[in-house]
């Protein structure tokens, strides 16, 4: 935890927040209602969680407007609570911040230029024409290919991969495991034979975006991948080559998306949501969690596809009435017919 101690005031100036209480009070972490103890700050941001508020021990609450009466301590009113968390979570971040420098065992090509704010751990590796932007840190392990473009204020956590001529916007956050540029799934099938297709596109990331652990994005096989401004990966994601994913969209861990396909801005993808290749997402679409999507969706909404778990007798059931359903289709347009004659 950090050690550090802000005034209440001060964190309510930086937050943009109306003070209700004592801006004198010290804040030295933050928590939970139910695990915060004096000297914490909390908040409230799901209605589910409004039972623990009269018992918490935190010294301060943030909470939006409609809940800040209810509070029997200091209380930092905002519009939106968890926005206000989010951005006093970096406050109190225990994570170490690597020291600029080159560490002696990172091997570097000759003639890259290394920025003097600029962070290379132990081990990494960068390869011939890279270039890297002030306050960049590369992680321990980490191998950034040749002609890579990192910007400024970037991060690889430690064994990150980037193959050649990947390009990273600004202030990227790159977690462990990520390998961005791999090759493409691209073949061509002679007599039942698979001929590798070279892959000679880029992967190209806009500004702000979060890559997670272990997640692929793989390089065009002509034209570019695109990753726009904003756009967060969680951990096991999969986009293959030559997709286009716009500004401010989000996907939860094990989302798989196929080649060639163009995902819109302010999307929202749950987990393990499937995407076949060629297709074209409109803007703002919601996918919940395992949906399979195999054709265009043309307008913004909540789709979903699937059936939830039950108890297996009763899924055995349904299944069974599921393969039943256009015999029954049938059997119905006939009983219509009769009816109308």
């Amino acid at each position: 935890m950090s050690s550090e101690s802000y005034r209440l005031g001060e964190i309510a100036e930086a937050l943009g927040a109306e003070l209700r209480g004592n801006e004198d009070t010290r804040i030295s972490g933050i928590a939970t209602l139910q695990a915060a103890q004096p000297g914490q700050l909390s908040f409230l941001a799901n209605p589910a969680y409004a039972r623990y508020l009269a018992d918490t021990r935190a010294s301060a609450v943030i909470l939006a407007p409609a809940m800040a009466d209810q509070a029997t301590g200091d209380v930092l009113v905002l519009d939106n609570p968890y926005l206000g968390y989010a951005r006093l979570s970096h406050w109190f971040d225990p994570a170490p911040v690597p020291a600029p420098g080159i560490h002696p065992s990172a091997v570097i090509a000759a003639g890259v230029a290394i920025p003097d704010s600029a962070s290379i751990g132990p081990l990494a590796v960068l390869e011939e024409g890279v270039e890297i932007g002030e306050q960049v840190v590369v992680g321990a392990g980490c191998v950034v290919g040749a002609r890579c473009r990192i910007g400024a204020g970037s991060v690889l956590k430690p064994r990150a991969v980037l193959a050649h001529d990947v390009i990273l916007g600004r202030r990227c956050h790159i977690l462990s495991g990520a390998v961005i540029g791999s090759d493409g799934f691209g073949f061509a099938n002679d007599k039942g034979v698979w001929n590798r297709i070279a892959q000679i596109g880029r992967v190209v990331l806009g500004d702000d975006v979060e890559v997670g652990a272990n997640t692929t994005i793989d390089r065009g096989a002509l034209e570019d991948t695109v990753i726009g401004n904003g756009v967060k990966l969680d951990n096991l994601v999969q986009i293959a080559h030559n997709v286009r994913i716009g500004d401010h969209s989000a996907m939860a861990s094990m989302v798989g998306i196929a080649g060639s396909t163009k995902v819109g801005r302010h999307c929202v993808f749950g987990g393990a949501a499937g995407i076949a290749g060629h297709l074209e997402i409109a803007d703002q679409v919601h996918l919940t969690g395992m949906t399979m999507v195999s054709g265009n969706i043309d307008e913004p909404g909540v789709y979903s596809s699937g059936t939830n778990a039950d108890k297996n007798r009763q899924w055995r059931k349904n299944a069974v009435r599921f393969r039943q359903l256009d015999d029954m289709a049938r059997r119905l347009r006939e009983l219509e017919k009769k009816l109308e004659g």
